[in-house]
This record gives structure tokens, sequence and C-alpha cells, in this order.
């Protein structure tokens, strides 16, 4: 009999015609189609083709007028095999059971539609051995329910979502009740990640370009996996690592069994030109006594080894010593300045940026360090969530504004020092405190820029796990990073030529205590030292790596990130600061205050006092004793 309600309904509206089909729309043989109505069940079927039992195939494409589609409107066809529905852009709705009791169907495709709500398959109780889902294209598309393929089919199901741009939910239980798909296609949609239980069967899994999709389900969920095409290599690093465990287990002769489908009462097979010619033939116990295989892209590649963060297990260790002594020295400095009672100079002024931005540092490898530690073995299950999320870009902002601060208040403090000393009789050249806060906030500037740059698209802080901006895929990329290396590059000529001619100030004849020319030249050549370390090997390996002729793997350059990136961070605040009788008299003057080293700050105090009643005297006597206060002072702290 004829069902009641309308099934396909229509709204087109021609001038001087009426209703008439949309332009490319061709009725289906098996259906009634009316002005706004197609109607499709068995009566319409045994009407069109009586005796013929023949398999039906139904198309509905190219309607721009088709808006919903009712309850049952595909009902009781025992001869349909497949349903094609594409292309009708306004298509919002799908009732439920609309396909509705139809045992010989093998495929389904609703493409390219504008339906919200995923249609309900779950009275199809088709009985095919193979069944090819197709649901792709459909931008409005938000979730897969619990319980949406339930009902479908108790047989092997091919399931292709891809392309569904927003579908960003499958429900956990998705899967419930239903007989998992043995190949599976997510590729191109916003997935956050796939449900838990349901994948014990998928045989072959799509995921490209699904950038959403930053973690897999746990592993022994996948169980049946052979092969997978993913968005990130660091997932074929956890799935092959993960595969060679079950190698392990199977060869071993300890495989559970309960993680095994059951397909002994059925030969899978599929063919279908969307994914080439893929075979399985899947008895339960060819799986336990063949080893299983698994072929995953994209492969590990030279930025994302298959390793941990910190790739060497002496690094593991070293990278915690370092960044406990920078963020130890540098708080320190910090402190003991911030509470000194003495007046605030223009060294001690750039002394507090420079231990800052080493601190900086200290806790960009402080965060590096503890994912290392909290991720070590499994690394590449987070790698992708790690390196794309707040976390790493915080980091990788950390070490480029610290590390740029840095470098740019070095090479002030030792501009800074060579003015002091060669302007040593000029006391109104010499730097004030208004100046040197106008200087370090063009620095500030520079270094936020330089931070803020791979946040907004120019290089990537999440190229490498150690988060540092090593994206040099486009010239602008490859121009920030070549910028910041000569940078560094020149600041350090800068203050190695800054040095030298402070040394050649200091040795003129007439500076009377030429016992500190060994003890000034021996801090200079300290300082210059642990600058070269720090800069020359990371600049000249990167600018071979900018200019894409890399001498180094990432495994390997992480020695250098770790062992000589943060040198000065761990050096500066004790030869520019720690190591200095100034700063030393305001740590004493500190604990004296807090009722510690008593004895010893007032010895500092008097030490003090003496040294400014002698400079006074050397004022009153000649101008050259000032002069030579002023760059012994300048040179020792």
């Amino acid at each position: 009999m004829w069902t009641s309600l309308p099934m396909l309904l229509f709204h087109s509206f021609f001038l001087f015609y009426g209703f008439k089909w949309a332009s490319g729309f061709v009725c289906p043989r098996i259906c009634r189609c009316y002005s706004n109505t197609i109607r499709c069940n068995n009566v319409t079927q045994g009407s069109a083709l009586m005796t013929d039992h023949r398999d039906i195939r139904l198309e509905i494409a190219q309607s721009v007028t088709l808006e919903t589609i009712e309850t049952l409107a595909f009902n009781n066809l025992p001869n349909l095999s497949e349903i094609s529905i594409q292309n009708t852009r306004s298509l919002m709705h799908i009732g439920k059971r609309t396909f509705n009791n139809l045992p010989k169907l093998r495929y389904l495709s609703i493409s390219n539609t504008g339906i919200t709500i995923f249609p309900d398959i779950t009275s199809i109780t088709s009985l095919e051995s193979e069944f090819i889902l197709d649901i792709c294209d459909n931008l409005y598309l938000l979730e897969i329910p619990q319980n949406a393929f339930i009902g479908l089919t108790k047989e092997y199901v091919t399931m292709v979502l891809k392309n569904n741009r927003n579908l960003k939910v499958i429900h956990k239980d998705a899967f419930k009740g239903a007989t998992g798909p043995g190949v599976l296609d997510v590729s191109a949609t916003a997935l956050t990640k796939l449900p838990m239980h349901g994948l014990e069967s998928v045989l072959v899994l799509f995921a490209q370009s699904a950038y959403s999709l930053k973690s897999l389900p746990p592993l022994q969920g996948l169980w049946s996996l052979r092969e997978a095409h993913l968005t990130y290599n660091s997932h074929c690093c956890a799935l092959l690592s993960w595969n060679a465990h079950r190698v392990q287990r199977v060869i071993g002769g300890s495989a559970d069994t309960n993680l095994f489908m059951d397909f002994s009462d059925s030969n899978l097979f599929v063919e279908d030109a969307a994914f080439g010619d893929v075979n399985f033939h899947y008895p339960e116990l060819a799986f336990c006594q063949n080893r299983p295989t698994l072929v995953c892209t994209p492969e590990a590649d030279a930025f994302n080894p298959c390793e941990d963060i910190a790739g060497f297990s002496f690094l593991r260790v070293a990278v915690w010593f370092i960044n406990i002594l920078a963020i130890t020295g540098n708080l320190t400095v910090l402190l003991v300045s911030f509470t000194s009672r003495n007046k605030l100079t223009v060294p001690r002024f750039l002394m507090c940026h420079l231990a800052f931005a080493d601190l900086c540092i200290g806790i960009y490898l402080l965060m590096i360090a503890t994912v290392d530690l909290h991720t070590r073995g499994h690394y590449s299950q987070h790698a992708i969530e790690w390196q794309t999320g707040p976390g790493c870009s915080a980091a990788g902002f950390l070490s480029v504004f610290g590390g740029e601060l840095s470098v740019y208040t070095l090479s002030t403090i030792t501009l800074e020092r060579w003015h002091t000393i060669t302007n040593a009789l000029q006391v109104e050249r010499r730097l004030v405190l208004k100046q040197a806060a106008s200087i370090m906030a063009a620095g500030w500037l520079i270094s936020l820029g330089m931070g803020m740059l791979p946040l907004v698209g120019v290089s990537s802080y999440a190229k490498v796990s150690m988060c540092l901006p090593m994206d040099i895929e486009t010239p602008l990329a490859q121009a920030f990073i070549i910028i910041i290396l000569l940078l560094n590059v020149g600041a350090f000529i800068v203050v190695c030529v800054c040095y030298v001619l402070i040394y050649l100030a200091v040795k003129n004849p007439e500076f009377p205590r030429r016992s500190a020319d060994t003890k000034i030249a021996k801090r200079m050549a300290v300082l210059i030292f642990t600058d070269f370390l720090c800069m020359a090997p990371i600049s000249f390996f990167a600018i071979s790596a900018a200019f894409k002729v890399p001498l180094i793997t990432v495994t390997n350059s992480k020695i250098l990130l770790v062992l000589f990136f943060p040198i000065n961070s761990c050096a500066n605040p004790f030869l520019y600061a720690i190591f200095t009788k100034a700063f030393r008299k305001d740590a004493y003057q500190l604990m004296s205050a807090m009722g510690c080293c008593k004895s010893k700050a007032s010895v500092y105090h008097m030490k003090a006092y003496c040294c400014e009643n002698a400079i006074k005297r050397n004022l009153g006597s000649n101008n050259n004793g000032a002069g030579t206060g002023v760059r012994l002072e300048a040179m020792t702290g």
C-alpha cells in the first residue's frame, strides 16, 4: 500500500509553470515522483518492475530544492542494493527510520548535503557480507551520536566519513551494539579523538589531514590494525612501537585471545576504488599463527624522529642540572638586587634585565625537562598534543624572547662598560638611568617581536619536540631564522671588539694598578669564551640548516641545545653579579637583615666605607685618579 507521508519535498516555483523538478533531476524508476513528493517502497517497486527481481540502484543527485526526506521514505525494498544521495545542498533533514528493512542493501552514500544530524541507519538490517557506508562532504554535520550503527548490519563494514569538515565528535558509544568497521576513513574532519571502544575490528585506518586528531585511542583497542594512513608521523611512531610489542606477544605465545574479533565464520574481502585493491582474508587462527605486520604513513622524518624529547639518557640528567642552576642563580640575582638598600645604578639596572632574560631560559628548560620526564618511553603518543599545544608555544616563546633579550642585554652591558671606561674623565657623558631604560625598552620590544612572530605564523614552534622555531618551509620563515642568527653573531662580534678595546684601555701606562691587568684580562677571557661556547656552535649549524644544507640531525642538535644554548644563562649570574664584590656586599646586607652573617656584613660595610674615602681623596688630588677608580669599578663590579 502507499505510504501516507510525503517522502521527498521539493519547493521550486517557476513563473507560469508552477512546480517542477529541479534541473538535472531524473525520477528513479522504482519511485513515483509528483510535484513535491517522491515515494519509494515495495508497492512502487512492484508496479514499476513487475516480476523483475534484479538488484536495484537508486540515485538522487543534483537537486537544489530537496529539503527533507521523510520517515519510511525507503521502506521494505527487498531488491534495493545501492542508495546514492549526492549533491543536494538544500537537504537539511532525514527522518527516523527513513532507511527501513533493506536486506540487500550493500552501499549507502549520503554526500555533499546540508544535513546537520547524523542520519538514522539503525533499521536497515542488511544481510550483505560487505557493506559500504559513505557519508562524506557534509559541511554541517557536527557529531555522530551513541548507538549510531546498531541495526545497520552484522557483517563487515567499510565506513567512509571523510571530508565532513566540521565533524568534531564521535560519541564514545557510537559503535556500541554494532559490528565495528573493518575500514574506517575519517580524513579531513575536525575530530579531536576517536572512541575508545568499537575499533577492535579496524584493519585499515585513514586519518589524513585530520589536524585536530592529536591523540590516538588506547592502542590495545586497535589490536587488528594492519594499515594506517595518518596526519602526524609521531602517531606512526607510537603505532609501530606498539606493533613491535604486539609481535613479541604473539610470537611469544602470550597473545590475549579475548582481544581478537571472531571472524571464523566469514572470509572477509574488500575491493573498492576508493581504497585501491585491499584484500583481507582474516580468520582468527591465522592472526595468531602469522606475524602481525603494520604499515603506517607518514614515516618519521628528520625533524621528528621516533625518540623521547631528551634523546639521550645523559641529556635527561644534564637538562635538570642546568635548568636548576640557571633558575637558582638568576632568581638569587633578582632577589638580592630588588632588596638592596643601595641606589639603583645603571649596571645594576642592566643586571636585573639580564637575570630576568636568563631566568626565562631556565624556565624554558624546566618545561622541556618536565614534559620529557612525564612522557619518557612513550613521547610519540603525546608528541602532537605537546608540540601543537599552548605549553610548547609558551616554552618556545620563552626560549626566543629570553635568548634575544639576554643577547641584547649582554651587548648593552658591554657597550656601557666600554663607554664608561673610555669616558672616565667626562662624567657628563656617562650613561644615566633614564637613557638605559630607553635602550632596554627598545630591547624588550625587539625580543617580544621575535618571540611572537612564530605564534602568528612566521615559522613555528611546533616543528620539533624542543619547541624551537625550526620551520623554514616558507621564504619568510627562512628569513626570520637567518635574521635571528645573524643578529646573534653580530652581537658576539660587538662583545668581542668591546672587550678588546676595554683591555687596551686599562693597559694604558697611566693606569696605576698594573697588577690588576692579569685579573681583568682573565675575567674578560672567561666572558668571551662563554659567549663563544653559547653562540658559535648553534649559530654555525643553524645557519647551515636555515639555508637547507643541514650538517647535523635534530637528535644530535639536542646536545647543543641542552649543553651549549643555556651556557650564558647559567654563567651570567655568576660572572656578572654573584662573583662581584658589590653583589656580595648586597647579599650580606640582605642576610644581615634576616639575622644571618652580621659580622660579614659589617666587614663589607667597612670596606665600602674605606673605598669611598679613598675615591674621594683621589678626586681631591687629581682627576686621573678619579678616572682610574671609575674604570676599575666598571671592570671588577
